[in-house]
């Protein structure tokens, strides 16, 4: 019989799903070693000692449904860049972004648990463990991001998958979805227009403008006036339609939606392993870890 504590005791000496912990007892009528054994010839139980290490390299990617109505941009992480450029991998990562297309999960957790419509009878999850036993690397679904617009969709792919964007278009035409796509790529905003930056990101950033310029000797009500000449150039920094547009500094992106007459809903802008944390290692020290010295 198949007890949790059986299951609890496997997946400690594995590192392995729940279920996949269940279902390899249950085939092999509890027995421990049989189990771990199953496991390692499925590739899970190698998966799971991978998954201590950082994914920080990796692709990002985006897809565009054949009506041109849904669209999706996602991270999938690997540890090295060497695994970005493997086929299977770029595969594997374009069926991710189809998946979140066509499903529509709430979050990557629902992501991973949905069945694959790429590989038959398996979870997302689990595809993507048999991709980490294949590769041999860890690997990890990081986010997605995905639009239904009732305008236009456009993405752009920057340097072999290190930056993906997808952007929602309420009017406008492809020419000019492109450039926005190539200006959000480049100049990283954060925001479309000035009413979605929180008011807090604000108040933080004028309390830093105001000490600025009180640093710099000015009196109280001089550096107030000067705060508000100098909020501007913040929205310039993070705001799409104030930053000046890029293909023409003579003019900004809201002057070029004006003259295209277009509206931008939202957008995304993923860059590959932004915000990890990459793990610094000793090369030496690595080789002794692994022969145990």
């Amino acid at each position: 019989m198949v007890t949790a504590s059986l299951v609890k005791e496997l997946r400690e000496k594995t590192g392995a799903g729940m279920m996949d912990c269940k279902k390899v007892l249950t085939e092999t009528d509890g027995d421990m070693e049989k189990a771990i054994e199953l496991l390692r010839e499925r590739g899970i139980a190698k998966a799971a000692k991978k998954s201590g290490r950082v994914a920080a390299e990796g692709l990002v990617e985006s897809y565009i449904s054949e009506d041109g109505k849904v669209g999706a941009v996602v991270e999938v992480n690997s540890e090295t860049d060497f695994v970005a450029k493997n086929e299977e991998f770029k595969t594997f990562v374009m069926n991710v972004a189809k998946q979140v297309v066509e499903k529509n999960p709430k979050d990557v957790e629902d992501l991973l648990n949905e069945p694959a419509i790429f590989e038959e009878g398996k979870t997302v999850n689990e595809a993507l463990i048999g991709k980490i036993a294949t590769i041999g690397e860890n690997l990890s679904i990081r986010r997605f991001a995905r639009f239904e617009s009732k305008g236009l969709l456009e993405k752009y792919i920057h340097g072999d998958g290190k930056i993906a964007v997808l952007i929602n278009m309420t009017k406008g035409d492809k020419e000019t979805a492109k450039d926005l796509c190539m200006q959000i790529a480049a100049a990283r905003p954060e925001f479309v227009r000035r009413e979605e930056v929180p008011q807090e990101r604000v108040d933080k950033e004028m309390e830093i403008l105001k000490a600025q310029a009180m640093n710099e000797g000015k009196p109280e009500q001089i550096a107030e006036k000067i705060v508000q000449g100098r909020v501007g150039k913040f929205y310039e920094e993070i705001c799409l339609i104030d930053q000046v547009f890029v293909k023409d500094s003579s003019m900004k992106v809201s002057d070029l939606l004006k003259q295209k007459d277009a509206d931008v809903a939202e957008f995304a802008r993923f860059e590959k392993g932004e915000g990890i944390e990459k793990k610094e290692e000793n090369f030496a020290e690595e080789v002794m870890k692994q022969a145990g010295i």
